[in-house]
């Protein structure tokens, strides 16, 4: 029976890269900016490696690494407030979660961590964030 959760958890994992590649695709259409497939590609694990690291960072306030860890608690545990199960908009809601508190975290901890912190190329964090409210 555990075979049958980690491929739970892998389509899980598969059907939210979609729907934050689909929310960023039209994001970057909104504001008239090219999404190339590789820049697209990279972009999850850009953000999983970026909350990540702004978690680890001391200098990053308390409040916002406790943010983070509840963001990854939230998107490993199987219950949502919208159930996957429901076509696009079950993970929508995740990927909506990410930007808001991404927005938050920029907020509060300020740009310059983001900068410091992000792993991807300069169009992804330029695209990161403008979703997250600080271009």
């Amino acid at each position: 029976m555990w075979w049958q959760l980690l491929i739970g958890i892998a389509a899980g994992l598969v059907l939210l890269y979609a729907a934050l590649l689909a929310a960023l695709w039209r994001f970057a259409r909104r504001h008239d900016e090219a999404l190339g497939s590789r820049e697209a590609m990279r972009i999850l694990p850009d953000v999983l490696r970026l909350v990540r690291r702004l978690a680890a960072d001391a200098t990053v306030p308390r409040g916002v690494r406790i943010r983070l860890g509840l963001l990854l608690v939230y998107l490993a545990s199987p219950i949502d407030l919208i159930p996957d199960v429901i076509p696009v908009i079950g993970y929508a809601d995740d990927a909506i979660l990410v930007a808001l508190t991404l927005r938050s975290v920029v907020r509060r901890a300020g740009a310059d961590a983001l900068e410091r912190h992000w792993p991807g190329t300069p169009q992804g964090l330029l695209l990161i964030r403008r979703l997250a409210g600080a271009a």
